[in-house]
């Protein structure tokens, strides 16, 4: 089989939705309640007729299980994250979701992880947080060096720089806090940036082939499992301590082939309707911006008179 055969054949797998298991024929009796029946888990108390001895495997999962990561398919769900995004994200909106992790479920799982990995559990130990702090610590003290090392000036220049020294540690504590905030309301933050981010997107992913009767709770989750992806490669990159750039480059990549999937609409499509989604969200944003500028001078004149 030549690569072509074999991609094509993978693009098969990838539209393929998951297959349930056959029902056993064979006739079983409940190790718990004692009922026999025929099928895969007891009409009863809903125990696997797969539940024998203990093995590796078994002790690994239950091991699992107590963290969430055990039951309703959380390694099916990374798979097909990871390489059939799009169409596991429709087959989960059509109603197969007892074959999936739930997103949400997942997403403030995979946050804690996130937050563990940059927080020095990986193969370095570096904490990332700590990293980030101490290199814009250093930035502020070379600037503030830089400062102290001028030429004597005269009254005039000493209260300028006076200033400027007082406007550069105020940007500096502001920036400081913001990075704390986010470090410390990682998932809250990520939250609120799916909410922002999912509006445009949803005006323009409304009415998509794949699915034209969309409407936003349902893309919504879809953006929750998306991030998850993104979040997957994330903390694999972390943990092994890979540039950032390279995660930086290939998350929205994934997005773009995810959307892509998910709405039926072609390559180009979907990447103009991201860029477009960013630009709209930038452009509000300055808009913002200018008219609370606005704002504050209005109040400014009409308290100074």
């Amino acid at each position: 089989m030549n690569l072509k055969q074999r991609y094509q054949q993978f693009k098969e797998w990838q539209q393929q939705p998951y297959q349930v298991a056959p029902l056993s024929q064979e006739e079983h009796t409940c190790a718990t309640c004692g009922t026999t029946y025929q099928g895969n888990y007891c009409p009863r108390c809903g125990q696997s007729y797969r539940i024998g001895r203990y093995s590796l495997k078994s002790a690994m999962l239950l091991l699992l299980d107590v963290w969430g990561l055990g039951n309703r398919g959380m390694f099916r769900s990374i798979r097909d994250l990871l390489l059939r995004p799009g169409y596991m994200i429709r087959d989960y909106l059509g109603g197969m979701q007892m074959a999936y992790f739930p997103p949400f479920k997942m997403f403030f799982l995979l946050a804690t992880l996130s937050l563990l990995v940059d927080s020095g559990f990986n193969i370095k130990g570096e904490n990332k947080f700590e990293e980030v702090m101490e290199s814009y610590q250093a930035d502020f003290d070379k600037d503030i060096q830089k400062k102290n090392t001028t030429q004597p000036l005269n009254e005039e220049d000493a209260e300028k720089d006076k200033v400027a020294k007082e406007v550069i540690t105020k940007v500096f504590d502001t920036t400081k806090a913001i990075i704390q905030f986010v470090s410390d309301h990682q998932t809250i933050v990520e939250l609120v940036w799916l909410l922002v981010l999912s509006l445009p997107l949803f005006t323009l992913f409304r009415g998509c082939p794949a699915i034209p009767d969309l409407n936003y709770p349902e893309f919504f989750v879809a953006m929750v499992y998306i991030t998850n992806m993104m979040n997957i490669v994330s903390a694999v990159a972390s943990f092994f301590c890979v540039e950032i750039i390279a995660t930086g480059l290939l998350s929205p990549l994934l997005s773009i082939v995810a959307l892509k999937q998910l709405s039926g609409y072609s390559y180009l499509r979907t990447t103009l309707s991201v860029l477009a989604s960013f630009l709209i969200i930038m452009w509000t944003v300055v808009i913002g911006l200018i008219l609370l500028g606005i704002v504050i001078g209005f109040l400014k004149a009409y308290y100074a008179q």
